[in-house]
């Protein structure tokens, strides 16, 4: 059970963006960031125990002397490294983890697009030891490789699986062997599982079925995929076999967030609803398990973002459409 704590105000509302709220608990450290993107903006809030004092910065995606619209920013944890990344209309931008200074700019080739196609990038996670993935939408996923300090930021490698990415996931857990430790989704609703290394290597694809994989997660070896439907899908990683399927949400799915010390599932979707689950695996089968633990409604909201606090699931933040705050849960 789950009960509301003090919200924290924006200085801006947030945009109707599939996975439009990050948070960031560094190790060790009381402090949890929190971020959340409207029109050119990302708004950071960094926050102590206490939500009434925190402190707010504002990022502007800028590029060739005009505001971008900004499409995703979340952190990316690496061991050596944290980088706050947005992503926008003109290109990717990477900052230090509390925003305060840019370390890397890499722009889009809007000449290789068709005149009338949109331009942009979308989907962002970490990967491996070193390595920072970020989705396009001429459907290539580019590969970033991250040194342990400094700007000298280089691609990689190019993925040329997809048509037009959503979303990016690495493992939060362990993953058992052969099941990769990367997942791309795309708007088709196609999953393409990867594992990360000097060259990354594609395991195997999950085809789609005829909706929008708006967000994917991936612990312990199992995919947890959020789609257009309202449903949550739960595939093998190893072998892209369908494991459960769960009717979670009555309209379409904008966020999944998974807590990686407990398996904990967080979903949030336009029909108001957050639901907590739980995932897990039968010890004598090993087949994959499904259970709810909570429901919890915010009233006349359309939820775009949704992130646990804690590895262990015990908190969580939600922001809303037009909605000038972030709502904060905890277990009670």
């Amino acid at each position: 059970m789950y009960r509301r704590e003090k919200s924290i105000a924006l200085r801006s509302s947030s945009s109707a963006l599939y996975n439009n709220l990050s948070v960031l608990r560094p190790p060790h450290k009381p402090v949890a960031c929190l971020g959340a993107v409207h029109g050119p903006t990302v708004t950071v809030v960094s926050a102590g125990g206490d939500a009434a004092g925190c402190a707010q910065r504002q990022l502007q995606a800028r590029a060739g002397g005009g505001a971008s619209l900004v499409t995703q920013a979340a952190w990316c944890v690496l061991p050596a490294r944290i980088l706050l990344v947005l992503t926008c209309q003109k290109g990717i931008q990477m900052y230090e983890s509390d925003g305060s200074i840019m370390v890397y700019w890499h722009a889009l080739d809007v000449a290789e697009h068709p005149p009338a196609q949109a331009v942009f990038a979308r989907g962002i996670s970490a990967a491996g030891e070193r390595f920072i993935c970020v989705g396009m939408s001429s459907g290539m996923v580019l590969v970033f490789d991250i040194p342990p300090k400094g700007t000298n930021i280089t691609v990689s490698e190019v993925l040329k699986e997809h048509q037009t990415p959503t979303d990016i996931a690495a493992e939060l857990g362990r993953a058992p062997d052969g099941a990769g430790d990367l997942v791309t989704a795309d708007d088709a609703g196609m999953l393409c599982v990867w594992s990360s290394g000097e060259e990354f290597s594609l395991l195997n694809r999950i085809p789609a079925f005829g909706w929008t994989c708006s967000s994917v997660r991936l612990w312990n070896g199992i995919i947890a995929a959020g789609y257009g439907n309202g449903q949550i899908r739960l595939y093998e990683a190893a072998t892209g076999s369908l494991r459960a399927q769960v009717g979670a949400h009555a309209r379409w799915i904008y966020a999944l967030d998974l807590a990686p010390a407990t398996g904990k599932l967080l979903s949030g979707a336009e029909d108001s609803f957050v639901h907590v689950w739980k995932l897990s695996r039968s010890p004598d089968t090993d087949d994959v398990e499904i259970e709810h633990c909570h429901a919890e409604c915010v009233t006349d909201t359309q939820i775009c973002g949704a992130c646990f606090c804690d590895p262990e699931g015990n908190s969580f933040a939600v922001t809303g459409y037009d909605l000038s705050e972030i709502f904060c849960y905890s277990q009670v």
